[in-house]
């Protein structure tokens, strides 16, 4: 099957294509070709870059047979792009939609097992933070029922004793590691990364369709909003 994964959800983003093998060895996915996107400027860059992808490697739109994007958490605007353009995609050729998370990716990514914790820059001293588990057989889990979460990077620093902190942002990295926490600096995370946890959603059928596709910008609550003015 070709698979089409997309992230806008930073200040840089990618598009990968991807040929996934058949039922006889379903964990093997292909790799065809990535292209960069410039931060700033992904409304005008991504579907014509989506186009050229596909046409030169010579498929058509219709060849495609899975969608897998970045659903967040991440730039307001750079996410609402990317969905918007697998939503029509979705529409078009009516092929599975595999949401994923960039904190997810990260943890998987990393290929760190056991109690993984991602992290990622949210800005304004904040850190969005993902709790999984990791089998060496198995996928990803999740640690609690409140996975994913906004923090500040204090707070971030003072939960993650005990796990395996991964993220692919230096600054993170260092405060965490001043701490004696046990870090893995990743390479930057890139759509070949997102098609592969991707594929692995779509074989397990966790899936959406268009209608359904929804970002994810992991906000804090109002009741923490409240505190937070109230504190300053």
């Amino acid at each position: 099957m070709l698979l089409l994964a997309i992230d806008t959800s930073g200040r840089q983003g990618s598009v990968a294509l991807a040929r996934a093998e058949d039922d006889d060895s379903p964990d093997d996915i292909e790799i065809i070709e990535i292209m960069p996107l410039v931060g700033g400027t992904f409304s005008a860059q991504l579907i014509p870059q989506i186009s050229t992808l596909i046409s030169s490697n010579g498929y058509t739109r219709d060849a495609v047979g899975g969608l897998a994007v970045v659903s967040g958490p991440g730039s307001f605007t750079g996410l609402r792009v990317g969905l918007a353009a697998v939503k029509a995609l979705g529409e078009i050729l009516a092929k599975p939609i595999a949401p994923v998370s960039m904190l997810e990716v990260c943890a998987v990514a990393s290929g760190v097992k056991g109690k993984v914790m991602a992290a990622l820059d949210a800005g304004r001293g904040e850190v969005y933070v993902g709790e999984y588990e990791i089998s060496s057989a198995g996928p990803t889990q999740p640690a609690a029922t409140n996975i994913e979460r906004l923090m500040a990077l204090a707070d971030f620093i003072a939960q993650a004793k005990g796990w395996n902190v991964v993220t692919p942002d230096v600054a993170i990295a260092q405060a965490a590691q001043a701490t004696g926490l046990q870090v893995t600096t990743m390479a930057p995370i890139s759509a070949a990364d997102v098609a592969r946890l991707g594929w692995s959603k779509i074989r397990s059928a966790e899936t959406v369709t268009p209608e359904q596709l929804e970002a994810n910008y992991i906000r804090r609550t109002d009741a923490e909003n409240l505190e937070k003015s109230r504190a300053l």
